[in-house]
């Protein structure tokens, strides 16, 4: 584990009970922001404007942190690669199923990846009852998606957006383990959070120019308001996932995190009226529940 002088400052309370906090806030906003991008037409353009604009609000913010060094910028580079894949899952995924169904499926699926993942590349060693935790969230993610007495073969999404949702998920994972080890090399985690944001718009607005070109401003005008609202989320979601990995396990933070499949699920049901019902309900809390496993 990262030591203490790489903290931005000392939390309030034992570095363990705060990362839970935080995580925690982490899993709601998420939630929150993939409703607003899915409530938009242009996922795709959701996410570029959503990128560009968090950016934007942090770039003040490195003239303040210390620059990355060499090893630094080469993780974050590493770092780029992985959410660029999930940025491109992300919007397949979305542009092609319901937000509580494709939604719980790419972040459900995350974690026993990531609990793989930190192993190997990073030697943190799960418990059994984490181990436990994140088998039966799993097993709720499949519960969540098939339909009533049917097999796999009947789950009730398209399966291009099932795809596209498990791609996503090992992106998550990819970037998860690749963050974390970011976070914790860099002086102080605020500059690989400010300087992975940084980038990321860099990535997502080249990306916009490149497939939209002379419509990316004319239709950024349009939702720039839906942009800005999802990228103070986005910031808020994304920053203390990352200040939390440089305090505790980070398969431990990404469980918390992912217990927005209820949120995302519920968000989905109430704002963009798509269905959940007493199925979605119980497979969701299963979810949950496995995923909570990792914290007691």
């Amino acid at each position: 584990m990262p030591g203490r002088e790489t903290q931005i400052f000392a939390p309030p309370m034992s570095p363990t009970t705060f990362a839970i906090i935080l995580g925690l806030t982490s899993a709601v906003s998420l939630a929150a922001v993939n409703a607003v991008v899915k409530a938009g037409r242009d996922i795709f353009m959701a996410r570029a404007v959503l990128s560009v604009m968090a950016a934007c609000l942090v770039l003040p913010i490195a003239f303040l942190v210390p620059l990355p060094t060499p090893a630094v910028w080469g993780a974050l580079f590493c770092s780029l690669i992985a959410h660029g894949a999930y940025q491109f899952g992300l919007i397949n995924a979305l542009s092609r199923g319901d937000l509580s169904l494709v939604f719980p499926v790419m972040r459900g699926g995350a974690p026993i990846l990531v609990g793989i993942a930190a192993f190997v590349f990073l030697g943190e060693v799960l418990r059994p009852i984490e181990w436990t935790g994140l088998i039966i969230a799993t097993l709720g993610v499949f519960g969540f998606v098939i339909k009533p007495g049917k097999s796999l073969s009947g789950i009730d999404a398209p399966k291009s957006a099932l795809v596209f949702a498990g791609f996503t998920a090992v992106a998550i994972a990819g970037y998860s383990v690749l963050d974390a080890r970011g976070v914790r090399m860099a002086e102080t985690p605020l500059t690989f959070i400010v300087w992975i944001i940084l980038l990321d718009g860099v990535q997502m607005g080249t990306a916009g120019l490149i497939f939209r070109g002379r419509t990316l401003l004319r239709d950024a005008r349009a939702i720039w308001r839906y942009g800005l609202v999802a990228a103070l989320g986005s910031l808020l979601s994304f920053g203390v996932l990352l200040y939390a990995m440089s305090l505790t396990e980070v398969a431990r933070v990404s469980a918390l995190r992912e217990s927005a499949v209820v949120f995302g699920a519920l968000f989905g049901w109430l704002f963009l009226k798509e269905g959940f019902g007493a199925r979605r309900v119980a497979f969701a809390l299963i979810t949950a529940s496995g995923l909570a496993m990792m914290n007691l």
